[in-house]
């Protein structure tokens, strides 16, 4: 069969920077350190809007808090002014259902010159 050699490689091993920490120490620093992280724009609007669902009304208790999403007014989920501008308090239902409108809604546009009645 030959002389064929086996070529081997090495498993290139991250640097650590000069300071000592390694990438990952620092991703996982930045990760923590953001002020937009889901957890806090949550938490924020659930303090200042509360436990209601703007669309429904119904009114939640703190063991429900989970039942309970925070929906971005203008679909950008990066936009999250302090003052809670852009978000509403939505049950996950309603929810489900504002994000389904635009769906059906499109759907029905493309669909509109298909009909045959």
């Amino acid at each position: 069969m030959g002389n064929r050699q086996r070529i081997r490689f090495r498993k290139i091993q991250p640097k650590k920077p000069e300071h000592g920490k390694s990438v990952d120490e620092i991703v996982r620093e930045l990760r923590g350190a953001s002020p937009s992280s889901v957890s806090d724009y949550r938490e924020q609007s659930l303090r200042i809007h509360g436990l209601i669902c703007a669309k429904c009304g119904r009114e939640f208790e703190p063991k429900d808090r989970n039942l309970i999403t925070v929906h971005h007014k203008d679909g950008n989920h990066r936009n999250n002014p302090s003052d809670g501008s852009n978000w509403e308090n939505l049950c996950i239902y309603c929810h489900d259902d504002e994000h389904s409108r635009g769906l059906l809604g499109d759907y029905l546009q493309d669909n509109r010159g298909r009909r045959t009645r």
